[in-house]
């Protein structure tokens, strides 16, 4: 591949993007339909046309240079460049698209010479002369895009005739309309096709603007330049320029040599009034071909690109290059899609798709470098600075031309660039660059914590389960995994914190990496992170008091306690430790034969409130716990029991009532209930089986109470101590 490198051939500033460019730019419409534009809108009228056009495409031109001189651009013109910003999603949805429609433009731009050709030989057949135009660009194309290059050359210097031709017509005396005569506003009388019926400015600016879209036909060759970073800021830029000066004057000698009636009945004009006809003709068949071979060899290299950063299927094939570096697979797929389009004879339907793609990839670029411009990342160092009004402009102006050349095709391609950025989205495309859009995250977040620093800390209704979960057994973490996950998932995350001695040779950190990335293929975000310390309390305590300053900071500590855990000694500590720090804790406790059984009854015990029953907000430890529980009951697709014992027989009324209003505040359908009456410890021997028994803790919780209830209950039993930032009933 290194050989093969070597020997692709590199173009400049001029060959490379200026010729194509502006070849692109010198269009069909500045030969068959400048003069209708003029007849209809004035020549001021037309010049306004003509400003506003290019500026919209200027300021395209200059966020694509800011772009362009800030990364390393790939192949693939714009795909490369909001690729590398947005993602492969995003580039794709783009790409895609954008290729297809190149594809189609290339067959209407043959069309278009064809129209060309049989004006002047109408007698030939239309379709054998698409079929030897298609032959003819797609075999200069498929041999290398140098000589493509040349064959450019050689149109230039054919349109460069007939500019010549022009410009001898003109001082030869063909503008015989005073200029104070020409210089007038139109009065947009329509065509012959509506029977001059009437049109607007908008209408003829529709017409005009596909001219000025050719800005991309450079930036498509970024992967074959020697210096893309040079070449396409001063290429395009230089080319918009002149074509721009050209279409001015243009519009001012044509408006002088012929009258209204003749700019708006004769598309020919041109032909008629230049000092050499037949080179006019030459012109309009050199813009065409030219046209289209700048768009078959751009469609390629977006195929390519698209291939070489596995979008599409079959990318391997669409990758594949020839020794000399061409894409010769995606040539010849390009190739079929064309002719296929050449079999249906008529585009005019899908014709604005082309130029509403264009659009759609100028807002894109603009957008990318409004994103660039407002992060303020410190990546974002461009040699070609632009201004903030620019890219805003670029896009406003984008937009709003799009649903002034066809409301409803507008509206059906940005809803095909959606389909494309949904289909692709799903396929897990592997991005072989870092993006922008790591940090268009973090500084949501960072806009998000700096807004949210100072409101109220309990934030009750935006609680969700964040987990700080200490390790030093990775194999009991294993047999927790389902259950953290239960408890975290959809929204809430899980940080695994290592605890260990240093150790060249451990291998912690790799296996809690592991397991977080098992928890995030399983939809619950995860992280992990080592402490080296020979003190496991102190380890969780210090990671605990470490994480109060963040902002996305753990709310819960969850204890799995094992038979080599030292309880007094190590879980105590951790345990008092959070309770200061008001942060939850579950200490959790599997039986070593029933673990969680089935997962289909959660029994969560609630203490005598003796005579203090109203449901208020505050309704003591029992916040987490009931969230909890709320959690494994959606995951599991289990049932909850509230279970509470009394002493006193004249408050079990009390005590239902309770029960029966906390499952209504608390939105807990389906909830079962029971009131016993007795001793605690002789009735949670006969309390209905569960899978999981959850109880209230406080920090001086003993460990014989701990054996004691999972042993009594014959399940896996689950202690919990709420932060005091959470709550049920919110």
């Amino acid at each position: 591949m290194d050989n093969q490198t070597k020997t692709i051939k590199k173009f400049g500033t001029f060959g490379g993007v200026f010729t194509p460019t502006l070849l692109t730019i010198l269009g069909v419409i500045m030969y068959l339909r400048m003069g209708w534009v003029v007849g209809n809108a004035g020549l001021l009228g037309a010049w306004l046309i003509i400003i506003i056009s290019f500026l919209i495409t200027l300021c395209t031109a200059l966020s694509m240079s800011a772009i362009t001189t800030n990364i390393r651009i790939g192949a693939g013109g714009a795909y490369a460049l909001v690729s590398q910003a947005l993602g492969l999603e995003v580039g794709g949805s783009l790409g895609i698209p954008r290729y297809i429609s190149q594809g189609l433009a290339v067959t209407m731009y043959i069309f278009g010479f064809r129209e060309g050709w049989l004006g002047v030989f109408p007698e030939h057949n239309a379709f054998l002369v698409d079929i030897i135009v298609f032959v003819v660009l797609f075999t200069i194309a498929y041999i290398s895009a140098n000589l493509a290059i040349k064959t450019q050359f050689i149109i230039l210097g054919i349109i460069a005739l007939s500019i010549v031709s022009i410009i001898i017509a003109a001082y030869d005396g063909s503008m015989t309309i005073p200029t104070s005569e020409a210089l007038s506003w139109g009065s947009f009388k329509g065509s012959v096709e509506n029977g001059f019926s009437g049109s607007n400015f908008w209408i003829v600016f529709a017409v005009f603007f596909p001219a000025a879209t050719g800005i991309m036909a450079g930036a498509n060759m970024s992967g074959e330049l020697k210096n893309p970073k040079q070449s396409i800021p001063t290429g395009t830029l230089w080319a918009i320029g002149v074509s721009f000066v050209i279409y001015i004057l243009l519009a001012f000698w044509i408006s002088r040599s012929a009258t209204e009636e003749e700019l708006l009945n004769n598309y020919y004009i041109m032909v008629e009034k230049a000092y050499v006809g037949p080179v006019i003709i030459a012109g309009i068949l050199g813009a065409t071909f030219s046209s289209a071979l700048a768009s078959i060899i751009g469609s390629s290299r977006i195929l390519f690109a698209m291939g070489e950063h596995k979008v599409l299927p079959y990318s391997k094939f669409l990758a594949g290059q020839s020794t000399n570096g061409q894409p010769r697979n995606a040539m010849l797929v390009t190739g079929i899609l064309i002719f296929l389009t050449l079999l249906l004879r008529n585009l005019n339907a899908v014709a604005p798709l082309v130029t509403l793609f264009f659009l759609i990839t100028y807002a894109m670029i603009n957008i990318v470098v409004i994103i660039e411009q407002n992060l303020g990342l410190i990546s974002y160092r461009p040699v070609f600075k632009i201004h903030r009004w620019v890219p805003w402009f670029g896009l406003i102006s984008s937009v709003f031309t799009m649903f002034i050349i066809n409301p409803t095709i507008s509206l059906l391609s940005i809803t095909i660039v959606l389909a494309v950025y949904w289909y692709l989205s799903r396929q897990n495309l592997e991005t072989p660059f870092e993006d922008v859009r790591s940090g268009l995250f973090v500084s949501f977040a960072e806009w998000a914590a700096k807004h949210t620093w100072g409101m109220k800390k309990m934030q009750q209704r935006a609680w969700k389960a964040n987990l700080m979960v200490p390790v030093r057994d990775v194999n009991g973490l294993k047999g927790t995994f389902q259950f953290l996950r239960n408890i975290a998932k959809p929204k809430g995350s899980i940080k695994l914190l290592g605890i260990e001695p240093f150790s060249e040779t451990s291998t912690l950190a790799e296996e809690l990496e592991a397991i977080s990335t098992s928890f995030r293929q399983k939809e619950v975000f995860s992280s992990s992170s080592v402490i080296h310390t020979g003190e496991f309390a102190k380890g969780i305590n210090y990671g605990s008091q470490a994480l109060q300053g963040a902002f996305f900071k753990p709310n819960i500590v969850f204890l799995n306690m094992q038979d080599h855990d030292d309880y007094e000694n190590e879980l105590r500590p951790v345990m008092k430790e959070s309770i200061r720090l008001q942060i939850g804790v579950l200490l959790y406790l599997s039986h070593p034969t029933a673990l969680l059984g089935q997962r289909n009854t959660i029994n969560v015990w609630i203490s005598d409130r003796q005579n203090n029953w109203d449901l208020g907000w505050d309704i003591g430890n029992l916040d987490l716990s009931l969230l909890v529980a709320y959690k494994l009951k959606m995951n599991w697709g289990a049932r909850i029991r509230l279970i509470t014992v009394i002493t006193d027989s004249n408050e079990e009324n009390n005590a239902k009532e309770f029960l029966s209003s906390l499952i209504n505040l608390a939105r807990l359908p389906e909830t079962l209930t029971e009131v016993y009456i007795g001793d605690f410890n002789s009735i949670i021997m006969k309390a209905p089986p569960a899978d999981l028994n959850i109880f209230g803790m406080h920090e001086d919780l003993e460990f014989g109470f701990v054996k004691e209830m999972s042993e009594k209950t014959k399940s896996t039993c689950l202690f919990v101590k709420d932060s005091g930032h959470e709550s049920i009933l919110a």
